[in-house]
């Protein structure tokens, strides 16, 4: 019975160890990849796998790559072949206090004794200033008396530290820094802050440094400044909550620098941008995949091979288009040129797109430029009923000489006419259009819009080439197809204003005539002659339609219409009464001009009380669109989180409905009818 028994309790023990042991050894482990470097047809760096408390080696052959989304074979070797070289960078400002200064001290004592032998240690503390304590050595005995010997004293020069070591580092072998601080910079103003920690970034990653940071928490703590740093040195951050934490986390950075291995790859295809890499494979019976986005700049060309040299040339010695390259002319000795495969991922792909986009747009602006189809016939008969109107004689020969649109030109601007006709948005379309004074017909503004679409979305895509393309080609289109739409609006607003302001001088003009002894007809010619623009050439065009047998009130309320004038409609509606029921029309119009200038006063003195409020909106409304631009200049990786992540889509298309929802409310608040 008891040999039952056993035998059921290890069979037991052996159904949990079996997946316990299995799910153990399916744990990923975090890597990184650092010191990327990209020369002479091949790609390398170093990938370093963080076992924790433990040190792992990296299985060479299990490691895969993934290079601009194509497989590529992946060279791995020991790290310890090359020269290693890290530093130890110290908060020794006053938010240290000495119980923290003693944990460092003595946290210190395992990282020298996890830490391999081959890898040379530095120091450099900092307060008020950055200070070199000692150079990169092998004696670990001397690294631990510098460190013994560090106190607290003022300020924080974080920024200046990591300049210091980073250019102490020189661009050679294995180099990395296990920084310790709480993140706070006191020497650099607050206002500058945020551009000097962009240089420091920057200067990090051009020179291929890695970086861990063990993070103190004090008053002055600023964890975004320490993520980025370890962001941009492929490392980590560790949190320092006790004297046991800081103990870990410094032997786990010292097992980071033995749990390393240097890889190699030499990509076969042309490569241009931003491509993402991605190695994979196992560190100790662990999976682990590690991420980076490697810049080739303007291009990369791979080393030539014995089969693509052969290959690269004709029998006659005239070069032949290798396969895998954009153009026929292209070959390894010569300039970069665009892949195919690059041109389908990342940012080849945009730029792809912005070349056809800015393709079709100079193609689209030439025949506009080209094609005078910018004048239609209905307007051709207007002008010449206006000039009839004014007593313009026109020029002999002025026909004949007049280009003649080209047939490309005159299909798109009859497709144009075709795709406007019967819409509901082209007849208010048409009377901007008109009120503007622009002399186009709807297939005309359906192609400027198509071209006004086809450029934004170009300039959006080269913009965001390096980034989110969608989002520049997204951006792009809209901009483009709300700017043409604003921009006649105001060009229609503005005339329209212009004709508001001129109305009571035309009615005085008007009136004064009257009192001479003129017609009302006879009082409008005057206008068309001594009025300014635009009132002379809208009565123009009202007296040119009395002419040809119109009603001279019905004119005037066509033109009201037109210019979407209501003063004007009020002037229409008083000379109809007058007609109708008699009376002085002078004195009317002077007692209508009078008015008009009073509500004109009026309009301007609320104009000046509310100024205050419509900037005060104006203000609101740019300051969040001017600091996301902002943020994507000086930290793009940041800001890229609100369209590479899902919750940062959400918060993105939330503030774009909150930020419509305020323009109009804000819009509302300010606008006070006269």
């Amino acid at each position: 019975m008891m040999r039952v028994a056993r035998a059921f309790l290890a069979a037991g023990a052996l159904v949990v160890a079996v997946p316990m042991a299995g799910y153990a050894a399916s744990v990923a482990l975090p890597a990184t990849i650092s010191g990327v470097s990209v020369s002479s047809g091949t790609v390398s760096g170093n990938v370093i796998v963080r076992g924790g408390q433990e040190t792992v080696d990296v299985d060479a052959t299990s490691v895969k790559g993934t290079l601009a989304g194509h497989d590529v074979p992946v060279r791995v070797t020991p790290a310890a072949r090359e020269t290693r070289t890290t530093f130890l960078v110290i908060d020794t400002s006053s938010s240290m206090s000495v119980a923290d200064l003693a944990t460092v001290k003595t946290a210190v004592q395992g990282f020298l004794a996890a830490a391999p032998t081959d890898v040379s240690i530095g120091v450099v503390s900092f307060s008020d200033t950055p200070t070199l304590d000692l150079p990169p050595t092998k004696d670990r005995n001397a690294v631990q008396r510098v460190v013994d010997a560090l106190h607290p004293l003022a300020n924080t020069a974080l920024f200046a530290a990591v300049e210091l070591v980073v250019h102490q580092l020189g661009n050679s072998g294995d180099r990395s820094f296990v920084l310790l601080s709480d993140g706070g910079e006191t020497v650099v103003p607050l206002p500058r802050q945020a551009t000097e920690l962009t240089s420091v970034v920057a200067d990090v990653r051009a020179h291929n440094v890695r970086g861990e940071v063990i993070r103190f928490k004090t008053d002055e703590s600023n964890d975004g400044v320490l993520s980025s740093l370890a962001s941009a040195g492929g490392g980590s951050v560790s949190q320092a909550t006790d004297a046991q934490a800081v103990s870990s986390a410094f032997t786990a950075a010292a097992k980071a620098l033995d749990s390393q291995a240097a890889w190699s790859i030499q990509p076969t295809v042309a490569l241009v941008g931003r491509q993402p890499l991605v190695l994979t494979g196992m560190a100790s019976g662990h999976p682990f995949t590690a991420e980076t986005t490697i810049d080739f700049g303007t291009g990369f060309t791979p080393a030539p091979t014995a089969s693509s040299s052969v290959e690269s040339s004709a029998p006659d010695g005239s070069p032949r288009g290798g396969a895998g390259t954009f153009g026929a002319g292209s070959s390894s000795g010569g300039p970069a040129a665009l892949s195919l495969s690059s041109l389908l991922h990342g940012s080849g792909r945009a730029l792809a797109l912005g070349i056809v986009a800015l393709f079709l747009a100079a193609f689209l602006a030439t025949v506009g430029v080209v094609a005078p189809l910018f004048r239609s016939r209905r307007r051709e008969r207007v002008e010449a009923i206006q000039q009839y109107a004014a007593g313009i004689v026109p020029t002999v020969g002025a026909v004949a000489t007049k280009a003649q649109p080209s047939a490309v030109s005159q299909q798109l601007i009859q497709l144009g006419d075709r795709v406007m006709e019967g819409r509901e948005s082209t007849t208010r379309t048409m009377d901007l259009i008109e009120r503007a004074d622009l002399p186009w017909r709807a297939g005309e503004w359906f192609v400027l819009r198509v071209l006004a679409d086809v450029i934004g979305g170009a300039l959006g895509l080269l913009v965001f080439r390096n980034g989110a393309w969608w989002l520049g080609l997204l951006a792009g289109a809209l901009l483009g197809v709300l700017f043409p739409a604003v921009a006649l609006r105001y060009l229609a607003r503005r005339r329209a204003t212009r004709f508001e302001l001129l109305l009571p001088d035309v009615l005085m003009l008007v009136a004064t005539s009257l009192s001479s002894g003129f017609s009302l007809q006879q009082a409008l010619d005057a206008v068309a002659r001594d009025a300014a623009e635009p009132a002379a050439k809208e009565f123009s065009r009202a007296l040119a339609e009395t002419r040809i047998g119109s009603d001279i009130a019905e004119a005037l309320e066509r033109m009201s219409v037109r210019m979407d004038s209501e003063n004007l409609r009020w002037t229409t509606m008083a000379i109809r009464i007058q007609r109708e029921v008699g009376g002085n029309l002078a004195e009317t119009l002077r007692t209508t001009a009078k008015t008009l200038r009073e509500r004109e006063s009026l309009k301007r003195q609320v104009r000046a009380f509310s100024a205050e409020g419509r900037l005060s909106a104006y203000i609101l409304i740019a300051l969040p669109i001017g600091v996301f631009l902002y943020s994507c200049l000086v930290n793009y990786d940041y800001v890229s989180l609100l369209w590479t992540n899902p919750l940062g889509i959400l918060m993105l298309v939330a503030g774009a409905v909150a930020m419509v929802a305020g323009v109009f409310w804000m819009r509302k608040v300010v606008q006070i009818e006269v």
